[in-house]
């Protein structure tokens, strides 16, 4: 079914679009809300379909839809925040934000680039599942469906991907920072995060 779709959108059918909102609307809804306002969600996601049936032509069947709508979801989310002029307050007046493990967010922040660095050096199936699973907020049986593979296979490549990120970020330690355990490696790709 999958393939299928993937094909007929390609060749820009025109029930192709309503069936890719259908079968992977909450997957871009999912990711958006990481990035914009609640309120703001379904307006950008709209415009990421529209995208999505315009530039249809480029997209290749034989590659992964929900990677491909991902890829449209993150560019238009950029561009949405681009836009926004926000209010800003002098930093003084500020104090230093503090996580929920009590770190402050700074090293959160540098922590989540370390994931997404290490994330770039993993095989692309195997970063594909984590990203759809921990990114995307989808269950392994969503992420088989969308990616058209046995349950097996995703939670194969899903401990494999997260087996190896372990030991790349422990092995890839800037000096002056104490290796942590494999667990609380683990723990900070958390989805929440």
């Amino acid at each position: 079914m999958t393939g299928d779709l993937n094909v007929r959108l390609a060749k820009g059918e025109d029930a192709a679009l309503a069936d890719c909102f259908r079968e992977h609307g909450s997957l871009v809804r999912s990711y958006l809300r990481r990035f914009v306002p609640p309120q703001e969600i379904e307006d950008l996601q709209q415009i990421v379909f529209a995208e999505v049936w315009r530039c249809c032509h480029r997209f290749d069947p034989g590659r992964s839809l929900p990677a491909w709508l991902i890829g449209i979801a993150h560019h238009r989310a950029v561009d949405h925040l681009r836009v926004r002029t926000l209010q800003t307050v002098p930093l003084d007046v500020v104090a230093d934000p503090v996580g929920v493990d009590g770190r402050s967010h700074g090293d959160g922040l540098a922590d989540r680039d370390e994931v997404q660095r290490a994330l770039a050096e993993l095989p692309a199936p195997q970063r594909q599942a984590i990203e759809l699973a921990y990114y995307g907020e989808l269950p392994q049986r969503e992420i088989a469906e969308q990616l058209s593979v046995p349950l097996g296979t995703v939670k194969a490549r899903t401990a494999r991907g997260l087996h190896r990120l372990s030991d790349i970020l422990m092995t890839g330690r800037p000096l002056g920072r104490h290796p942590r355990s494999a667990s609380s490696t683990r723990a900070r790709i958390s989805p929440s995060q």
